[in-house]
């Protein structure tokens, strides 16, 4: 029986809320959670849009993690 381990080199995770602070903290808690599999952010972007259906503010996120060098 072979067993293989590889470390992921990439990594792409999105993230939601209504608020800045639910954002901020959502991916602080990802960052933390990654750095066990030794990826750290390499770029993160945001957008805000309104969202009809709640009548207020959606905030989302992209963040690309690659493995520490």
């Amino acid at each position: 029986m072979n067993f293989r381990l590889d470390l992921m080199e990439s990594k792409i995770e999105f993230y939601e809320a209504f608020t800045l602070q639910e954002l901020e903290k959502k991916i602080t808690v990802q960052i933390d959670n990654n750095k066990a599999l030794m990826l750290e952010p390499y770029s993160v972007s945001h957008q805000a849009t309104f969202h009809p259906l709640h009548e207020k503010m959606l905030y989302t996120a992209v963040v690309h993690y690659r493995l520490k060098k």
